[in-house]
C-alpha cells in the first residue's frame, strides 16, 4: 500500500470510531433522531441478546425510547474496538466491521443500579454522506442489579 492509502485507512478508522461513539452518546442521551440518523436507510438493530427486539432502526429507536425510560441515568462505555475494513486487493473498501466490548451502568428513578456487559457487532457502510451503520447486534454476557432492559 502507498502512504496515501494508509492515510485514507487511518481517516476511515477515525470516522468509523466517531460513528460508534455517536451511537453510544445517542442512546445515553436519549437522542433518538440522532440514533436513527446513524443508520443506513435499510439499517437494522438486534437487541435480542439483551432481552430486547430486532428490527429496522426506526422501529428499534421507538422501542428504545420506551425501554430506556426505566433508566434515566445511563452511560455506555464501548471499548476494545477491533475494526476490520473490506479488503479490495490491498485497498480499503466501503464496508467495515467493528467488534467492541461494552460496559453499561444505568440507574433507575428509585436509585437502583443496573450494570451489564457484553459485546457489540457493528457493520458500517460508506455512503455519500459518510460512514453509516448497516447493523448493530448486541450480545450481553453478564448483568448485575435490578431492572429488566427488555421491558418497555
Amino acid at each position: 500500500m502507498t502512504q496515501r492509502v494508509d492515510l485514507a485507512t487511518v481517516m476511515d478508522r477515525l470516522a468509523v470510531d466517531d460513528v460508534v461513539t455517536d451511537y453510544a452518546v445517542a442512546v445515553d442521551e436519549g437522542d433518538w433522531d440522532a440514533y436513527r440518523a446513524l443508520f443506513t436507510g435499510d439499517g437494522r438493530a438486534d437487541y435480542r441478546g439483551s432481552g430486547g427486539i430486532e428490527g429496522a432502526a426506526a422501529e428499534v429507536a421507538e422501542w428504545l425510547a420506551r425501554a430506556m425510560r426505566l433508566f434515566p441515568v445511563r452511560q455506555h462505555l464501548i471499548v476494545n474496538r477491533r475494526v476490520t475494513f473490506q479488503d479490495l486487493d490491498g485497498y480499503p473498501g466501503d464496508r467495515a466491521e467493528v467488534r467492541a466490548d461494552y460496559l453499561n451502568p444505568m440507574r433507575t428513578e428509585s436509585g437502583d443500579e443496573f450494570v451489564s456487559g457484553g459485546r457489540y457487532g457493528f457493520v458500517l457502510i460508506r455512503e455519500e454522506a459518510g460512514w453509516r451503520l448497516r447493523s448493530v447486534v448486541i450480545e450481553e454476557r453478564w448483568r448485575r442489579g435490578g431492572g429488566k432492559p427488555g421491558e418497555a
